[in-house]
């Protein structure tokens, strides 16, 4: 017999098995020796008191507990039907092993490199200040979440089956409690390993994986995608074309617009990065100014509705890093993540507006690139405020919000290093005036978050792409054009790893289905 309880149990006992033992026995009016196992199924931190975890558990009584659930099975492809996967991020990584499932061989198409290559343009990115507009913190094999923490939390629980998306990132050496903890993580010390795992399964059941490929053409015949140009000179052709890009492959978006394929500007966000002592947010959190064992690093997840515009924490990464996100040399963007301990010493997350039409629409008037001029605007107005460098502007958050530029800037996590500038002057007025606001509401919240020791750096402006690549929504397929299938967060349909892979799965579905 198996039955499901919830168990809220302190932090010091949520490792205890006899202590879980004990109190399930208990709960449930039976010997403790009767209980043949206790299997974890969710866990979460409830923190408004003294902090404790809420434990659902599935406790076995006289029977052993569930096998583990079968591997998923990838078959090797015999090559009749292909299909072309432009990006090997979330999207293209999940969207190449389910056509796999379906018999269908992916030829995937990246234009960065591998994850351990990648890691030499990481290395320089963050010493050297030389960026690689192919291999950067957005491009290269696993896409940006690979370098950028490797969050899984999603709320797109209605889109697909977000339980397999873990569990083929278990398969391939991700940690189980991914299945257990409410928001969970694998860190980007472990992520690489996984992705060149998975890399292996879709070659060893006869997929392609070619990098240093960048998609520079599309080649269409009777409105319908027969294949792209890469690099300029070379030719892939396939059945169909899965576009899984990623938010910041803006040649694409022009080269769609070069052949008259439909696309649209469509709302996103952006802002700074806000950057705090993590033992500061463990306070905020647990009420404690000494984090009891066994919690994790304390997080936090804050909105705000500002003139009728939501403001938003975004990417939270508690004991993570500020990284240069930019995929060109005239450019600052940040971005944040975390190494799967989460020790850094500080607490970063984005702190971003919602930039509505109204607020773009001047910037390039009747064509689709206006909120994406508007990106790239705020981008390269920071690396001039940087001073043409990769170091970041930077402001104290209480500095921000009082007008004064800040004489001394907080020590922070970001290698290039930050130089100091009054960027409640230099970014957008709408902007600056909702984060104000959104500042001052968050201290509401939690008190302290808006002190001298938060430090503003900007420009956090890659939340998500600024252009959709529209598609019906039954089909999935371009509105316009046949074989066409838009996917993931570059195509406008995804935010995130998960929801990312998810929409991945969705477009090998489709293409599936248009195949037969």
């Amino acid at each position: 017999m198996k039955q499901q309880i919830e168990i809220i149990v302190a932090p010091e006992k949520i490792y205890e098995e006899s202590f879980l033992r004990y109190i399930a026995s208990r709960k449930l009016g039976i010997r403790q020796e009767e209980i043949t196992a206790i299997v974890p199924v969710r866990r979460s931190v409830d923190a408004r008191k003294a902090p404790v975890f809420h434990l659902m558990v599935d406790v076995y009584v006289g029977e052993p507990p569930a096998k583990d659930k079968p591997k998923y099975i990838y078959n090797p492809v015999d090559g009749k039907k292909k299909v072309i996967v432009v990006g090997f991020g979330p999207s293209g990584i999940y969207a190449a092993l389910h056509l796999i499932e379906l018999g269908i061989k992916p030829i995937v198409l990246e234009r960065g490199k591998d994850v351990q290559t990648r890691r030499r343009d990481l290395r320089s990115l963050q010493r050297e200040r030389l960026v690689n507009p192919d291999s950067n913190y957005c491009f290269g094999e696993g896409g940006a979440g690979t370098y950028s923490d490797g969050k899984l939390y999603t709320r797109a629980v209605k889109r697909g089956n977000v339980s397999k998306i873990l569990e083929i990132l278990i398969q391939h050496g991700a940690h189980p409690d991914i299945l257990v903890d409410t928001h969970p993580h694998i860190g980007s010390n472990k992520l690489p390993k996984i992705i060149a795992a998975v890399r292996q399964t879709i070659l060893d059941s006869g997929g392609e994986i070619h990098y240093d490929s960048r998609v520079t053409d599309f080649i269409i015949n009777n409105n319908t995608i027969k294949g792209v140009v890469v690099n300029t000179n070379e030719e892939y052709l396939g059945d169909a074309l899965i576009l899984a890009a990623g938010h910041s492959a803006r040649d694409i978006f022009y080269i769609l617009h070069k052949n008259k394929i439909k696309i649209e500007a469509k709302p996103f966000a952006m802002g700074v990065r806000i950057e705090h002592p993590q033992p500061l947010i463990n306070e905020i959190q647990y009420h404690t100014k000494i984090k009891p064992e066994n919690l994790p690093t304390a997080n936090y997840s804050l909105s705000s509705n500002i003139d009728g515009a939501g403001v938003y924490s975004f990417c939270m990464c508690p004991g993570g890093l500020i990284v240069p996100a930019m995929t060109a040399p005239d450019e600052i963007v940040v971005n944040g993540m975390s190494m799967s301990k989460r020790d850094s010493p500080f607490a970063n997350s984005g702190l971003v507006v919602e930039v509505k039409e109204n607020e773009w629409t001047n910037e390039d008037e009747g064509s689709p690139f206006g909120a994406l001029k508007l990106q790239q605007k705020l981008e390269q107005h920071a690396f001039k405020l940087a001073g043409f460098s990769l170091s970041a502007p930077a402001q104290k958050a209480t500095d921000f919000v009082e007008g004064k530029y800040s004489q001394k800037l907080p020590k922070t996590s970001y290698i290039p290093g930050v130089t100091s500038a009054r960027l409640d002057e230099e970014l957008p007025a709408f902007i600056v005036k909702r984060l104000k606001k959104a500042l001052k509401d968050f201290n509401k919240r939690m008190w302290g978050y808006l002190s001298d020791e938060a430090v503003l750096v900007g420009v956090e402006s890659r939340t998500s792409s600024p252009i959709r690549v529209p598609r019906d929504r039954e089909t999935f397929m371009h509105v316009d054009l046949k074989g066409l299938f838009p996917c993931g967060e570059g195509a406008g349909y995804a935010g995130g790893i998960v929801s990312s892979a998810i929409d991945g799965e969705n477009c090998a579905e489709a293409v599936s289905k248009f195949l037969k």
